[in-house]
């Protein structure tokens, strides 16, 4: 396996000076987003499609420093009720997939979206229960009138310029566990799969092996990021927290670097399970840990990988 990076943590350097920091940190990929939720800083998909000599550039300033793309990221909300954010983003979505084309990646990170309540929405409803019955009449419109025919078409697309869609299970949008990752890929095709963050399972109270497993050959990225759940305010308020991220000492969990949420006997475990379902690929590190710079979660993240990585390989060969 790699230890790669999403660079949109980077986002206030330019690409050169970032890349030159991640190959000297240790880092042997790198994920770039192409606009969207996490910003285009180090990628303009509108410029890069335009020109063959910028794209050549593109390529040549991350493979010089021996590194290699694994995906292109656009997350978004094409779904969003406000038909103007919904355009904006579908946009930039088939941009970055016509681009992952052109430079040969045939992967593109993002999110699955939410729709509103109904055709007069202003705003996204992610609904977390069946009842009362409006809540199971909101997801039923949800999936058979916005969500399946989009991510219909959208996969065919996709399919068409040999992409593979990687979805991020994330609360607020309508894949965010296991069960509705699956449902939405034997909806709409099988180059739909997931971009696995264990993050937004630990604290969901999932346990991301099982769902690794459960999950299987569906698995296309990975994002290493780790979370953690206080009990003295999860067992008093439950895990659904809309304080602030910031507001770390009264929230029920936060995002951490890993290894600052789960120890390396977690991690192994992860690692060796990704394994055994068949993805021996790049471990992207996702940096949004509030406790820590930019500069020390990242470092911190490599060293902690690639300890992991030796020890759960060698512990795998000991027989050899």
């Amino acid at each position: 396996m790699k230890v790669g990076v999403f660079t949109v943590l980077f986002g206030q350097w330019p690409l050169e000076k970032a890349l030159d920091y991640i190959a000297e940190a240790g880092a042997e990929a790198v994920e770039i987003g192409t606009g969207n939720y996490p910003g285009g800083a180090h990628c303009n998909p509108k410029a890069l499609l335009a020109s063959a000599a910028k794209r050549k550039k593109f390529m040549k300033a991350i493979e010089n420093r021996g590194l290699t793309l694994s995906a292109l990221s656009c997350h978004g909300n094409p779904l969003h009720p406000s038909s103007r954010i919904a355009a904006a983003h579908h946009k930039t979505q088939r941009d970055t997939i016509l681009l992952a084309e052109k430079l040969g990646i045939d992967r593109v990170v993002t999110f699955s979206g939410c729709p509103g309540d109904s055709e007069r929405a202003k705003h996204p409803n992610w609904v977390t229960c069946p009842w009362p019955d409006d809540f199971s009449e909101i997801i039923k419109w949800q999936w058979e009138k916005k969500v399946i025919p989009y991510w219909k078409a959208e996969g065919k697309f996709a399919k068409t310029h040999k992409v593979r869609l990687c979805f991020e299970m994330h609360p607020g949008f309508v894949v965010y566990n296991t069960e509705t990752m699956l449902r939405l890929r034997e909806a709409c095709g099988e180059n739909i799969g997931a971009n696995f963050d264990p993050s937004h399972l630990f604290w969901q109270g999932m346990d991301p092996i099982v769902s690794i497993r459960a999950l299987g050959d569906a698995i296309f990225h990975f994002h290493a990021k780790d979370s953690k759940v206080y009990e003295s305010s999860s067992l008093l308020n439950g895990v659904l927290d809309t304080k602030h991220y910031g507001d770390e000492i009264n929230r029920s969990w936060i995002f951490r670097t890993v290894g600052y949420g789960h120890g390396q006997d977690v991690w192994k475990d992860i690692i060796s399970t990704l394994r055994m379902v068949g993805y021996d690929d790049v471990l992207s590190i996702e940096h949004e840990d509030s406790l820590m710079s930019v500069e020390e979660g990242f470092r911190k993240a490599v060293a902690f990988l690639k300890e992991v990585l030796i020890a759960e390989e060698t512990g795998e060969m000991w027989w050899a």
